[in-house]
């Protein structure tokens, strides 16, 4: 249901809105947008969400109406988001694609460390989720710089930077200066999704679209197939968001 719109001077600030259904009221965040066409739904799975996004000359009545008519979708796919995967003591997160235990341990010193399947995380239990994330992060910048680094080499270009963000879009940029990022929840899939993505971003070094030659060199740069990592990505990338909170 395609809407055109001109572009006026200012953005309204988000609203949120209540759609009911089945005697049920769903959470929808209402924005205005400069550059949309069309009013549209999506689901922000990191903010636990369905977004409402409409042209700025789009009437309010209408971007509602619109909402409400997909009220069935929004309950659908509010209904399968996955559950919130706080870090707590005893609870089980995939550092790498393997299961591991949480462990508090706060009479131990030292900060977090490995034991087998275990991660123990030492200090006050209010300190655990901070200091956890912390320690995955760094787990993951250790397995990934070298990585982009060798691939980068293959393709004989240099990477100005590598920074790990908390993305709530994509797993991985490519700036035109050659500075790489990517989300620091990698570090819970497994080697074959890191790799895949990397290579990915490394090949925007060279190619910055995704053009056939993209895809190509994308490909030459994955240790393995890329199509077992993305269907990966597909299925499970919602509930990698989910660790943490």
């Amino acid at each position: 249901m395609p809407y055109d719109s001109a572009v006026p001077l200012f953005l309204p600030e988000p609203e949120q809105l209540s759609i009911v259904h089945a005697d049920s009221e769903l959470p929808v965040t209402f924005l205005r947008s400069a550059r949309a066409r069309r009013v549209s739904l999506r689901v922000d799975s990191a903010r636990r969400r369905i977004v409402l996004t409409a042209p700025l000359r789009l009437s309010r009545a209408m971007a509602v109406g619109f909402a409400e008519a997909q009220a069935g979708w929004i309950a659908a796919r509010l209904k399968r988001l996955p559950a919130r995967q706080p870090f707590l003591d005893g609870a089980e997160v995939p550092l790498f694609g393997v299961a591991h235990r949480i462990r508090h341990r706060p009479d131990a010193r030292g900060t977090v460390w490995l034991e087998a399947q275990e991660i123990h995380v030492a200090g006050r239990a209010e300190y655990l989720p901070r200091r956890l994330r912390d320690w995955l992060t760094a787990e993951l910048r250790r397995r990934l710089v070298p990585l982009v680094h060798a691939k980068a080499g293959r393709v004989q270009r240099l990477v100005k930077k590598i920074s790990l963000r908390d993305g709530r879009s994509r797993w991985g940029s490519c700036g035109p200066d050659g500075s790489l990022s990517f989300s620091w929840r990698l570090v819970f899939a497994p080697p074959e999704v890191l790799d895949y993505l990397v290579a990915h971003e490394v090949a925007h070094l060279v190619h910055m679209n995704h053009s056939a030659r993209f895809w190509a060199q994308a490909r030459a740069l994955c240790d393995g197939p890329m199509e077992p990592p993305q269907a990966w990505l597909k299925k499970n990338g919602e509930a990698l968001l989910q660790y943490g909170g």
